[in-house]
């Protein structure tokens, strides 16, 4: 499925002009994608205590970072940064080739679709419904408006695509957890962003609901080649087998920020954590547990 194809979504209208995108007809040297966010030399003070401090984050197109770290990291600070929601106290933020505190960010936000799993929507509204909010970038549906055909088929493609689609009528109240994750990526989506911000989307899932979620994000990532993502998360256990490059945070510093295998090591994991953990990859997934002493006492199966 190309999702890339067709009609449009309509977005507000701002400056913020597309991103080049990879291939052409130069000779040349081989350029590296623009990046899609840099965050350089970037700190936020806020009641006289630093938030983040020093951060330098480099996001190209087709990336999938994680951001890792125990509660107060920082992780959520810098994705509030990176989706235009705060500003930098030190440094310099530039999404989509737009430097914050020079661009009108409730129209560069119409470029990044941001999954919060604490959506504050209060009515009924179908799944349906919800996902076409995408298109209007508000919680719930604007009175009169109606959307387009495409709209609609778009919507459409991304249920099919996030395996929601039975789902379609069903309301909101009644789904559960799992399913209202997959309906919010899908509403993220609907505009085309070029930067999709994930903040703790496996939060009260249970495993199987976990496991769906992360295929859905998996398949996204395989079928949308210039889409790139940042992720924030506890547990190495709610990384998707596509992530790419991770930074690991404490007291609001990077540790260690690069490709995913060089980033997450026992060893930068215990430091980031404070704890003695075990970091194990199998089959693309992650898994971190605290070491077992061996020679111990072994209880008795009677």
């Amino acid at each position: 499925m190309d999702l890339t194809a067709g009609v449009s979504a309509p977005r507000p209208h701002h400056d913020a002009t597309p991103l080049p995108r990879a291939g052409g007809a130069a000779t040349g040297p081989v350029e590296p994608p623009v990046p899609v966010l840099r965050c350089a030399g970037v700190g936020l003070v806020r009641d006289g205590r630093d938030l983040l401090a020093d951060i330098e984050l480099t996001v190209r197109p087709g990336e999938h970072w994680a951001l890792l770290g125990a509660n107060g990291a920082g992780k959520s600070t810098l994705l509030g940064l990176c989706g235009a929601v705060r500003h930098p106290t030190h440094g310099s933020v530039d999404v989509l080739g737009r430097r914050l505190g020079r661009v009108d960010v409730r129209q560069l936000r119409g470029w990044i679709g941001h999954v919060d799993p604490r959506h504050p929507l209060r009515t009924a509204l179908t799944v349906e419904e919800v996902v076409l909010t995408g298109a209007t970038g508000t919680v719930e549906l604007v009175p009169r408006w109606q959307p387009t055909a495409g709209q609609r088929e778009r919507v459409a493609e991304l249920l099919d695509l996030l395996g929601i689609a039975a789902l379609r009528n069903a309301r909101w109240p009644v789904l559960s957890q799992g399913e209202r994750g997959r309906a919010l990526i899908a509403r993220a989506l609907v505009p085309r962003p070029r930067l999709l911000l994930l903040d703790e989307p496996a939060t009260g899932l249970d495993v199987a609901a976990r496991e769906r979620l992360l295929a859905s994000v998996e398949t996204l990532a395989e079928e949308v080649d210039e889409l790139a993502s940042v992720l924030v998360t506890h547990h190495l256990e709610d990384l998707p087998v596509t992530t790419t490059h991770a930074m690991l945070l404490r007291g609001g510093r990077s540790l260690a920020a690069g490709p995913v295998a060089d980033v997450l090591t026992t060893e930068r994991v215990s430091v980031c954590f404070d704890h003695s953990i075990d970091v194990r990859r199998d089959d693309g997934r992650w898994s971190a547990r605290s070491p077992r002493r061996t020679g111990g006492r072994k209880d008795r199966i009677t």
